[in-house]
């Protein structure tokens, strides 16, 4: 008879797992594991999160003294183009602080939940998967579906937290209760959603980039339907109803507070978290029930040179983001008669965010400004990039042949350099197209302006690419961080810096506030200089600290 010790030598890791709890043994520990790896990172979201609605549900009371200005800013959001950005405009007929907050602002809180989701679910499934740490942990006693679980129950956790500060945020401004509870349910409701998505995608792709990828287009998609169905018409339409951001939008906080919206988010949570479920055991650790698309036979020639390796690269996120900042700017510039309509009837506060006489003009400047923000935001997307490549051992493998570091590193930066410019170009062509397309007055001089306008934001775009791969040359764990940083902090300056009255020295650190807002204000040659001089200067830095490294150093 077999003893007792052979038949337990004998088990079968499976069998342990399963007589010590199933599929969802070692959920708990993976849970702890996450919340430790993520304790900053998520903080950020959260906290980040709960600041916007707090800032804005204070901000809107601080920038209208009272209702009878703010009936007249309503018009914004009620008009199409306001509509397209923003939402169905619930209320605007007769507008209150906290509607105009719902109607105006709580879509981006709802755009940023999922964005947390999204991502922190991908990183602690598919990433893990790629990075070969999924396969270290199952040869221990791991349940096959623990780092689902725990990855879910995590981005449940983040998402509840966000939503008590969002409630916080919105009660602190002195809004109706059931309102504020609706417009936190929402956004969890939203960023749940979203997360389950995530689990969704991650079965179906083999790497993370490529399940990131599906799963902001399902986010990009559902923000699509959502315009094209709320600009038709007041409270939306039929197509409204279509994707999950326009559910959370017909709940019509402060105005019908109506849940039952919701329901419809519920279930497609449910069936995205039983399917992600259901696709895991279909499939091996490591791959995806999508298979990948078969490579060409033979290597493209420019795959010999640097930069044609380089381009392969970057040339995804540079795309990724261009299409999404081009198509904002058609969408601002589109708005730009609307704002000189109405440009007579806004208080003195709200005109102040748009510098000189025409108000029209300030806005388009403006929006220059902001959408060069995003612009930079792919710059250090593509320096982080380049970190991954040398994490995991390509940058090496390419420093093995005939190719040195000075060189690598200098075909990626012509790359990004090049890539930011052709964006820039872009989307000055495309807000001004848009904008010369519905002005009534000078549409072909018009035009040029918003061009130069968006050229004209490139030394602060530099600046910051610059100071990213300074970090990359010398402390590359940073750099990535670093970048995010900076474009964090200027766009809380730029957008709400006006309001909060901060001394002028937190303004200084404002990389994107030394620029002139041309048109409205002539170009100032000092600003351009000096921001291109600090990009000149952390390319160089960059470079030296990268020649004298160790490879994978941090």
């Amino acid at each position: 008879m077999m003893s007792l010790q052979t038949r337990a030598a004998s088990r079968s890791p499976e069998d342990a797992r399963t007589s010590a709890g199933g599929n969802l043994v070692g959920t708990g520990i993976m849970l702890r594991f996450m919340l430790r790896q993520d304790r900053v990172r998520l903080s950020l979201w959260v906290v980040g999160i709960g600041l916007m609605s707090f800032y804005v549900a204070n901000a809107v009371q601080a920038l209208v003294t009272d209702e009878a200005e703010l009936a007249q800013l309503a018009g914004l959001f009620a008009d199409p183009v306001g509509r397209l950005m923003t939402g169905p405009a619930y209320g605007m007929e007769s507008p209150s602080f906290e509607r105009f907050y719902a109607a105006g602002y709580v879509l981006f809180i709802y755009i940023l939940t999922a964005l947390m989701s999204m991502f922190t679910v991908i990183r602690h499934t598919r990433a893990e998967e790629a990075s070969g740490r999924a396969e270290l942990l199952r040869a221990a006693v791991l349940g096959r579906h623990a780092t689902l679980t725990a990855a879910l129950l995590l981005a449940l956790l983040a998402n509840a937290a966000a939503a008590a500060l969002v409630l916080l945020g919105a009660l602190s401004g002195g809004f109706a209760l059931t309102g504020s509870l609706l417009v936190a349910g929402s956004g969890a409701s939203v960023g749940v959603l979203f997360a389950a998505a995530a689990a969704l995608c991650a079965q179906l792709t083999e790497t993370s980039r490529s399940a990131s990828a599906l799963i902001g287009t399902l986010l990009g998609l559902a923000y699509l339907i959502r315009m094209i169905g709320d600009m038709a018409a007041v409270q939306g339409t039929t197509l409204s109803w279509f994707f999950p951001l326009g559910w959370s939008q017909q709940t019509a906080p402060y105005v019908e507070d109506r849940w039952w919206p919701l329901l419809p988010a519920l279930m497609l949570t449910g069936a995205a978290v039983s399917g992600a479920y259901a696709l895991s055991t279909r499939r091996d650790l490591g791959a995806g029930l999508l298979a990948s698309r078969l490579g060409r036979s033979h290597a493209h020639p420019r795959l010999g040179t640097p930069h044609g390796v380089a381009l392969h690269t970057l040339l995804g996120g540079l795309r990724g983001w261009g299409i999404a900042v081009i198509a904002c700017g058609a969408l601002f510039g589109g708005y730009a008669q609307s704002m000189g309509d109405t440009a007579a009837d806004l208080p003195e506060e709200f005109r102040s965010f748009f510098s000189g006489e025409s108000v029209m003009l300030g806005y388009l400047a403006y929006m220059a400004m902001f959408l060069a923000l995003f612009v930079a935001a792919a710059g250090v997307g593509g320096v982080a990039q380049l970190r991954t490549e040398e994490k995991h051992g390509r940058a090496e493998l390419l420093f093995s042949a005939s190719l040195s570091r000075a060189q690598w590193l200098r075909a990626h930066l012509t790359v990004i350099l090049g890539g930011l410019g052709v964006i820039l170009t872009l989307t000055g062509v495309a807000t001004g197209a848009a904008a010369a397309a519905v002005l009534q007055d000078d549409p072909g001089p018009r035009f040029l302006e918003i061009l130069l306008a968006s050229l004209h934001q490139g030394p602060a775009v530099l600046a910051v690419v610059g100071i990213t791969l300074a970090a990359f040359g010398w402390a590359p764990r940073f750099a990535a961080a670093l970048g995010w940083l900076i474009l964090g902090y200027a766009a809380v300056m730029t957008n709400f810096g006006p309001l909060l009255d901060l001394p002028e020295v937190f303004s200084a650190f404002n990389l994107f506030g030394h620029l002139a807002l041309y048109p409205v204000e002539p170009v100032a040659w000092g600003p351009v200089l000096w921001l291109s001089g600090i990009g000149v200067g952390g390319i160089v830095l960059g470079f030296t600290g990268w020649r004298r490294r160790e490879i994978n150093s941090v």
